[in-house]
């Protein structure tokens, strides 16, 4: 390969990176768009003209990047979970027991609740679509069996390492957890002048309270675990 071949191939890739960045540019910006509208004036209010309008691109674009209401509300959810996962936090969820680990994730949730646009958009598009019967429950329902499935990963992650009692049934638990998440949503959104603080220091009480197994077990199984 000649000198102007390696040119041209350079130069090939180089356009190749340069359409991925404007692509994910705009993807990113047509997302905040929603979150903005819809956090500010209603899911109503997002429309893919008003989309558009507020990034900075075409109707044309928007209709060709979500396609149709449910890939928009995918393409928040995705925005969502990514904004939570990327909070950052004391220490790695690797270093904590289960039932440590299973609190801080509700910390974080319920801290990040009262200040995220993100997820009041999020939350706002699941009323409306309970609201209105619509089928795109279904991807909320989804969604939600995610996070049933992680929190049931630390209740057992908990169980295994003997912080939490092994009578706690981690199905019903973790959608206990869920509905204690949703519930202070929703109530964010009928009121949004509600005190997150004492319900955190509440449900992070009662969850330890009922979940933690006794020290005597806790230290049995680390002793097993380290032997």
């Amino acid at each position: 390969m000649d000198a102007r071949d390696g040119a041209l191939k350079a130069d090939s890739a180089a356009r190749r990176r340069s359409q991925r960045d404007r692509r994910e540019q705009s993807g990113r910006g047509l997302v905040e768009a929603v979150v903005q509208i819809v956090s500010e004036h209603g899911v109503a209010a997002a429309t893919f003209e008003a989309i558009g309008g507020r990034a900075g691109y075409s109707r044309s674009l928007v209709t060709q990047r979500f396609g149709s209401r449910q890939g928009l509300i995918d393409a928040v959810i995705e925005h969502a979970s990514a904004s939570f996962a990327d909070v950052a936090v004391e220490r790695p969820m690797k270093e904590l027991s289960g039932l440590e680990a299973l609190l801080l994730s509700v910390e974080v949730f319920l801290t990040r609740l009262a200040d995220s646009p993100e997820l009041r958009t999020y939350f706002l598009m699941l009323a409306a679509s309970v609201a209105e019967l619509s089928e795109l429950r279904a991807v909320f329902a989804a969604q939600h069996d995610r996070v049933k499935g992680n929190l049931m990963a630390l209740i057992a992650l908990g169980q295994a390492d003997g912080s939490i009692r092994s009578e706690v049934d981690p199905d019903a638990a973790a959608l206990m957890i869920g509905s204690l998440q949703l519930g202070v949503s929703i109530q964010l959104l009928v009121d949004p002048k509600t005190d997150v603080g004492p319900i955190l220091r509440t449900a992070l009480s009662t969850i330890r309270g009922s979940f933690a197994a006794p020290p005597g077990v806790a230290a049995a199984a680390a002793g097993r675990t380290r032997g």
